[in-house]
């Protein structure tokens, strides 16, 4: 072979090579892949930033405006490009005491990893308050989760919740995801306008929504009726498992009622975040006719 086809094999080589690295980082964009392992050896020159156990770095467009907009969340520093900015402030008005450093992406990168889809910002702030189960007394329709462990999957359950006007998601402090930028890009804001509570014992905390005249609904493939003849009181609470595993036993023993949904194709179960979304409508219509 002469060097020219060497040459022009090799730009080809490189071609597909770019081509399936950009469809391999879109397919960990959308969570479809999990995160690159960490590289070893030479390091970037900026680093993780130092986060304390009550802070949390946000990143991404609509979560930061979200976070700047939530009187409840407290801004410590904001790093953003000069392009991210101008879109930023496309009708929002910075706090004027919140500092704000103009850097390059690669500044963002070297902080959150090359795989985090930051669109040059990046908010570091505290984590919100913590909320209690007694709070909840008014709200007529919550979202409880059964160990899911994936923060991408429990940032789109929050989307739904919000969308449907739940009141909160609860979930369990142990075996799911705390609150991070991950989980925070993922509810694409909505963790802004929604308490994520997080509790011990999930079984007890049943028990308190049932004295707070709850009915709980436990989603389970093999409930015995579907979910739209499960659905009774003025309160409810839909309790969800993880994929696979679903509802914990002691979960099972301690909801008001087990219910199915009903789906009449070939594929009898569902990612547990799109269960989520036709378990909230069906709840929310039940409710509307009260």
């Amino acid at each position: 072979m002469n060097k020219k086809h060497d040459r022009d094999s090799s730009a080809k080589d490189s071609h597909y090579a770019k081509l399936r690295r950009a469809h391999r980082d879109n397919k960990r964009a959308r969570g479809d892949l999990p995160p690159a392992p960490a590289r070893q050896g030479k390091r970037g020159p900026a680093g993780p930033l130092p986060v304390a156990d009550d802070e949390v770095l946000l990143y991404g467009l609509h979560t930061v405006r979200a976070a700047i907009e939530n009187p409840e969340r407290t801004l410590i520093a904001l790093k953003i490009t000069q392009n991210a900015l101008a879109r930023l402030t496309d009708g929002l008005e910075l706090p004027a005491d919140l500092p704000v450093e103009v850097v390059r992406p690669k500044e963002i990168d070297d902080i959150l990893g090359e795989d985090a889809i930051h669109q040059g910002v990046m908010l570091k702030a505290r984590t919100l308050p913590v909320r209690k189960l007694d709070a909840l007394q008014d709200s007529p329709l919550l979202l409880v989760l059964d160990q899911v462990t994936d923060p991408h999957n429990v940032g789109a359950i929050l989307r739904s919740a919000v969308a449907f006007a739940a009141g909160a998601v609860i979930t369990t402090m142990r075996h799911s995801p705390a609150e991070s930028g991950v989980l925070a890009k993922s509810a694409s804001g909505a963790l802004e306008y929604i308490p994520y509570i997080q509790i011990t014992n999930l079984a007890k905390a049943l028990d308190e929504l049932h004295a707070m005249g709850f009915t709980t609904v436990g989603l389970d493939s093999e409930g015995p009726a579907v979910l739209e003849e499960s659905l009774r009181g003025d309160k409810i609470a839909l309790v969800l498992g993880a994929e696979g595993k679903g509802l914990r036993q002691k979960t099972r023993e301690t909801v008001t009622t087990l219910a199915r949904l009903d789906m009449p194709g070939e594929i009898k179960s569902l990612n547990v975040s799109n269960a989520s979304a036709i378990s909230l409508y069906a709840a929310r219509q039940f409710l509307a006719r009260r």
